[in-house]
């Protein structure tokens, strides 16, 4: 079956009011996008935040008549014209493998690798499968491929890992396969969860990393922490991030960008015993990774 799909800058006009003229007409979905330069990188659970210039997209079948939809959204809308848009023709294809055309296997430090779906690794690479749905790290963002690097350098033979902040499951899942004994894996976003639970089984891991949606049931010391999410809460949980640590052991922490590197540190100091920065730059923003161990105090 081939696809129509109705492209359309948002500008000012109310969101919901549109997708429920597209759902009159037998849209199949709706996606809203940057149509700017404005990332959000991490919303809330449950949050749909829209950018100032946004762009909204609705899928329907080859059959449906879309100027018949591009006239209700004059009508119903009370404007003169619409904003910017346009119609394309898509040939059907295996939507849900799509995101695989510009994910290939990846390395990280030595031995490690992140291989999409069935894609192949050398023969003696350490490798993680990842699907990583609607949660994120896949790798390909800088700050998750500083933490898969400082993994792949650690000594994880027996030691247990916490992956706080787990999106995809991806750090987790790398910790047990090279060499950790066990993991817990926590995220407040239900998606990430379902994600973490999914890749894990994938990667035959299930008895080896605990699930968690909850800051509260993570219990007990870990050897090596990694916590990759956001510089603002990252400070805010600065005691309790390093006090899920056991004497001397390891902590990486990154989401953070290259000016956030000096108050993560002075949040941190107090208990942990902090490596010089690791910096990764994408388009124009660098990224830091701070590592370190937990002081005996």
């Amino acid at each position: 079956m081939d696809w129509q799909q109705f492209v359309m800058d948002l500008n000012n006009l109310n969101a919901q009011h549109v997708e429920e003229v597209f759902a009159r007409h037998g849209a199949f979905s709706v996606t809203l996008t940057d149509a700017g330069n404005e990332p959000v990188l991490e919303p809330a659970p449950g949050e749909t935040p829209l950018w100032s210039d946004t762009c909204i997209t609705a899928l329907f079948s080859a059959e449906a008549d879309l100027a018949a939809v591009a006239d209700e959204l004059v009508e119903t809308l009370g404007i003169r014209e619409l904003p910017s848009h346009r119609i394309e023709l898509l040939e059907d294809r295996a939507w849900e493998r799509e995101w695989l055309k510009d994910f290939g296997p990846m390395r990280f430090g030595d031995r490690l690798w992140i291989c999409p779906g069935d894609t192949t690794a050398p023969d003696d690479a350490v490798v993680v499968h990842l699907d990583p749905g609607l949660a994120f790290g896949t790798g390909t963002h800088p700050t998750t491929a500083l933490c898969l690097d400082w993994l792949d350098g650690l000594a994880l033979d027996g030691r247990t890992v916490l992956d706080y902040g787990c999106g995809s499951g991806v750090l987790a899942i790398a910790a047990i396969k090279l060499g950790g004994h066990s993991a817990t894996a926590m995220d407040i976003d239900p998606q990430a969860v379902t994600a973490t639970l999914a890749n894990a089984a994938h990667n035959g891991l299930t008895d080896s990393i605990r699930v968690v949606a909850d800051d509260a049931a993570v219990t007990g010391y870990f050897d090596v922490v990694v916590a990759n999410i956001l510089a603002g809460p990252l400070i805010e949980l600065a005691e309790s991030i390093s006090m899920r640590l056991s004497s001397g052991g390891e902590l990486a922490l990154s989401g953070i960008l290259s000016d956030q590197v000096n108050k993560i540190q002075a949040a941190y100091g107090p208990w942990i015993e902090l490596d010089a920065p690791v910096y990764r730059s994408q388009g124009d923003q660098t990224w830091a990774l701070l590592s370190g161990n937990r002081r005996d105090n």
